[in-house]
């Protein structure tokens, strides 16, 4: 949010609290309306958006701790269809959209990694590939595969609980289903919607969306049953500018890359560099800046089609005793199809420009190259520089399944027992013959110039070929390099619950819960390539794909509002399946690549990666509640402690090493024996969780709260394989090698909570809230001294030493290797030298030979630390009987580990990622049957990811609108627009000028009815 923005949103926040403020003394003590609802005798029975408002204020006043929640608002209706957008109308909750939906959620400032989520107090395993490029690692969860019809709430926990599974820092975040006998009857409702997304390149954009639940009970409502479903397709379209950078330079390097310097040095003469004049305001000596690598237009067209299910069944054969046995069901495919052209720079004739430093960034960047060789033309393909158009295709799908069994004792004088468990997965694969993520390039060769100017949101690309070659002639796309990658991921969790509770009916002390949880966690994460990056420089002639095999599509419409002039303006995309097919034809890319291997018949790589991790948690908890008057005002005081211990046992299938040879005078190879096993490694940890809130109430419908609370994050799943992997080549000294940790502890935060609230009406109230959070035990690496495999070196062993006796203690390498080729053959194998010339050849390993020593790269806890605070204001006002209302928030977000930008690559940098300032305004009616909603979301600039070079996600902010009337009792119409005004986004590395992406926004449409009873 920009200064002005900032100073328009605090106006309308002070502005819009002083209206509330008006109304508030009135509707403290207003009646509601009989026009917002039913009703039944002399109850007032209010429903829709201030139903679900006044659901979720009660969950938050009542609950211990600080809590947010949304609440639907009505069976199968929750205020939006994505339950990542709903949530990001909480305080303090910011969502990241993939395919233009919310995907992966924020809180606090902490990443989706950072997040634990539940459904119906129980842990739910994740599937998440990732990128694609290698295995999935990741804990997150994606909300893109659960639709929100069949949910009835969620519930944010911010502050610790011992009563709540532990794994998040930034909040558990718990999504709770319906239950037939919480709402006894029959009810139901069916939907049926059209949705428009006008972000589609081409086809039919218009897809269906039907969902369905059912409810009802039986036998005196001691049997309950409930069905729900829904179905989704859509089709959309992404569609990027994006640029890949080199490392952060320091202005006074001189490496390949780098700007040219006003001297270099050749044939140890210092004389002018040419290149030099060609830079315009070069980087000072202190400076840093970065220089483009690769640029493209890229547009994706994306299919989804999703599927969720659930049946629950209950059964109360007394008053005290209920089970139920639930089912949930979900499944999300998404194809997405990538076209694009681009460039790739050599860095050799350069011009630039620069804004000025410490952190320099580029205002253009151009390359002219060499004439192409032979004949302009069709002759000439193999010659100059390239213009790429290439392809991928990314198809994969999620599926869940969770089936669980809950029994419920209530007995006499408060005491309750429940019995809880549940066997769930979550798998992601791919759903075609070539991969989860497949590259075909093609070429245009004979660039002259290329050139990306950056002085415009989007980057704009250009190029210009020589004399002669047209690269809008088919004829002259050449096919070039490949890449089919295959990736898997599982997660499987058995987990049995017993929880007791024991409320007391008056008295100092409230309640006691205590129980314990069992989680058995199984994860398979692997991961495979077929690549043949040796064909990059052109497979095989243009004649090898027929042209009609090409489509010629344009460019500046699929960047409204961002289209520059001087922008490419066209190129070629292709069919997709038929290029693969010609490929494995005519080169035999699957069937004999350069690297990996294919499963016959098929581009499914074999996997080279494969690491599976077992995690058991035993995790016994006490919980004492208290009630008692402090100062006569009621006040609550809640002490509980959760232990937790944790084993983890954790494999990776590796490379097999058998031995060693000597190949040089510094280079000896590891020899594996083609063939993989999996290597083991364990770790355990225990942690002590206490937490305590207390609250009080000073004035009626006013509550303070304090909580303090330890809470933890487990570590990702790469950090804890258990491969141990050695590095082909090593040296003298020894070797390099790389294992994961699952010894890793979890990070750790301490946390401070403070809540100030007023609950002024059923569904208004005003809070504001402070926390603090101080997390350890962040990941780093460091290396360990070990042999591996038992793997020996001639280095120390009986030959080296007999060659230091008889030439000297100052032998130098290649005196030792002629020592034992001369007096021990049998242990070398000879290719060349006799007859006075050196020997040469390899030095096999030998009995007797020392073990090698390896440097093992390995993740460990840092004793690095972060703290984090921020603020958290909110305003839900209803105005009087009017049917208006407003919901307004606004958090901000502190941390004191920030990335400096000014700091080079080589600088090894900490910084906590995801922080960020974000606010909500929502302006809602609700009367006489008739909704209407209209939200404002907006998130700050924020750090995204770290490591050598900073990755930025730019200030961004979004409209959604929707409105449904009430034409008879039960048939209601609705309209929804998502993102009205078509918003953009944008990404940065150090400057904004070094743009990672920029994509135009599009609005998407749906109108539908809806049937309930």
């Amino acid at each position: 949010m920009r200064a002005s923005q900032k100073q328009w949103f605090a106006k309308f926040l002070v502005g819009t609290s002083a209206l509330s403020m008006m109304g508030i003394a009135q509707a403290a003590v207003a009646q509601e309306a009989p026009a917002d609802g039913e009703v039944n005798g002399d109850e007032i029975v209010v429903t829709g958006i201030r139903a679900s408002l006044a659901a979720s204020a009660d969950i938050k006043r009542e609950a211990q701790g600080v809590v947010d929640a949304i609440s639907a608002e009505d069976i199968g209706k929750f205020p939006d269809t994505n339950l990542a957008e709903s949530l990001q109308r909480i305080t303090g909750v910011s969502i990241d959209r993939q395919n233009g939906e919310g995907s992966l959620v924020t809180v606090r400032g902490f990443g989706p990694e950072f997040n634990l989520i539940t459904v119906n107090g129980r842990q739910v395993p994740t599937a998440n590939i990732g990128g694609g490029d290698g295995a999935p690692s990741s804990r997150s969860f994606d909300f893109a595969n659960l639709a929100s019809e069949g949910v009835a709430s969620v519930e944010v926990y911010k502050s610790g609980r011992a009563t709540v599974e532990s794994g998040g820092i930034g909040s558990t975040i718990n999504i709770r289903t319906p239950r037939p006998l919480d709402n006894p009857g029959m009810r139901g409702s069916l939907s049926v919607k059209g949705v428009y997304d006008s972000s589609r390149n081409d086809g039919e954009p218009i897809t269906p969306e039907v969902s369905g639940i059912f409810s009802a009970t039986f036998a005196e409502d001691r049997i309950g049953i409930m069905v729900a479903g829904s179905y989704q397709k859509r089709k959309s379209s992404t569609n990027r500018a994006n640029v890949g950078w080199r490392d952060g330079y320091l202005g006074n390097e001189n490496n390949w890359g780098s700007l040219a310097n006003p001297t270099r040095i050749v044939n140890g003469v210092e004389v002018p560099d040419p290149r030099y004049a060609n830079i315009t305001n070069r980087p000072e000596a202190g400076d840093v800046y970065q220089v483009p690598q690769n640029a493209s237009y890229d547009l994706n067209d994306i299919n989804r089609e999703r599927i969720n299910g659930q049946a629950v069944l209950q059964f109360r054969p007394t008053d005290e005793l209920t089970a139920t046995v639930d089912y949930i069901y979900s499944r999300n495919t998404v194809e997405t199809r990538n076209s694009n052209v681009g460039v790739w720079f050599n860095h050799d004739d350069t011009s630039s420009a620069w804004t000025d430093g410490p952190v320099a960034g580029p205002i253009f960047y151009s390359e002219e190259f060499a004439a192409p060789t032979g004949t302009p033309g069709p002759n000439a393909l193999y010659g100059g520089k390239d213009l790429s158009y290439s392809g991928a295709l990314t198809e994969n799908r999620a599926e869940n399944n969770s089936l669980g069994f809950n029994l419920e004792w209530k007995g006499t004088d408060g005491v309750t027992f429940e019995l809880d468990a549940h066997h769930s997965t979550a798998e992601v694969n791919p759903v075609n013959r070539f991969g989860s993520s497949v590259s075909l390039g093609n070429a245009v060769f004979g660039v002259q110039n290329q050139a990306i100017n950056f002085e415009n949101d989007l980057p704009v690309i250009s190029y210009g070929m020589y004399p002669g070659i047209d690269p809008l002639d088919a004829s002259l796309i050449t096919p070039t390099g490949n890449a089919f990658r295959n990736a898997f991921f599982r997660n499987r969790i058995n987990q049995v619950q017993l929880r007791g509770r024991y409320d007391h009916d008056s008295g100092f002390l409230d309640s006691i819960d205590f129980g314990v949880s069992y989680v058995d966690s199984k994860v398979r994460s692997a991961f495979g390539t077929v690549q043949n990056d040796d064909t990059w420089g052109g497979a095989g002639p243009a004649s090898d794909i027929p042209d009609d095999i090409f489509k010629l599509v344009t460019l500046p419409d699929k960047f409204p509002g961002l289209a520059q002039p001087g922008m490419i303006q066209s190129f070629y995309t292709f069919d997709f399946e038929r290029l693969a097919d010609l490929n494995e034809q005519n080169y035999q890319v699957c069937s004999n690549p350069a690297t990996g291997a294919a499963q016959p018949g098929t581009c499914l790589a074999v996997f080279n990666t494969d690491r599976r991790i077992t995690e058991k948690t035993l995790a016994p908890y006490l919980q004492v509640g208290t009630v008692f008057d402090l100062f006569q005002n009621p006040a609550h005081f809640t002490a509980g402690i959760r232990y937790e211990t944790t084993d983890i046992s954790s494999a990776a299938l590796v490379p097999v090493p058998v031995t060693t040879t000597w190949i040089g005078d510094n280079e000896f190879n590891v020899v594996f024996s083609g063939e993989s096993d999996f290597t083991r490694f364990k770790g355990s940890y225990d942690n002590w969780l206490p937490a305590v809130d207390f609250d009080i109430s000073p004035m009626e419908n006013v509550k303070l709260r304090a909580s303090y609370s330890h809470t933890i994050t487990r570590p990702d799943y790469a950090s804890m394989q258990g491969g141990r992997t050695i590095d082909t080549l090593f040296r003298v000294g020894g070797g390099t090698g790389a294992q994961g940790n699952p010894g890793l502890i979890p990070y750790k935060s301490k946390n401070i909570d403070l809540s100030a609230e007023w609950y002024y009406a059923r569904d208004s109230y005003l809070s504001v809230g402070y926390f603090h959070k101080d997390v350890s035990n962040f990941i780093s690496s460091t290396r360990i001294d070990s042999n591996a495999f038992g793997l020996t070196t001639p280095v120390g062993g009986t030959r080296w030493n007999a060659a230091i006796a008889s030439i000297g203690s100052g032998a130098t390498a290649s005196q030792i290797r002629q020592y034992i080729f001369e007096n021990f053959p049998e242990t070398t194998t000879i290719t060349g030298g006799g007859g006075g010339q050196p020997f040469t050849g390899i030095i096999n390993a030998a009995p007797g030979d020392p073990l090698v020593n390896f440097e093992i790269g390995t993740p460990v806890n840092s004793d690095q630390t972060a703290s984090l605070n921020g603020w958290e204001f909110a305003i839900q006002h209803s105005f009087w009987d009017t049917g208006f209302g407003v919901i307004l928030n606004y958090t901000i977000v502190n941390g004191d580990a920030t990335y400096d930008n000014t700091q080079p690559s080589s600088a090894a940098q900490f910084a906590l990622t995801g922080l960020s300032d974000s606010a909500n305004a929502v302006a809602f009616y609700d009367k006489g049957g008739l909704q209407a909603r209209v939200a404002w979301n907006w998130r700050d600039k924020f750090l995204t990811q770290t490591g050598p070079n900073p990755f930025y996600i730019e200030e961004y902010w979004q409209i959604d609108a929707s409105a449904s009337y009430e034409f008879i009792p039960g048939l209601t119409g609705f309209v929804e627009a998502i993102n009205l005004t078509g918003e953009g986004r944008r990404g940065h590395l150090r400057h904004k000028n070094n743009v990672n992406f920029a994509e135009p926004g599009f609005a998407r449409y749906a109108a539908g009815v809806r049937f309930s009873f």
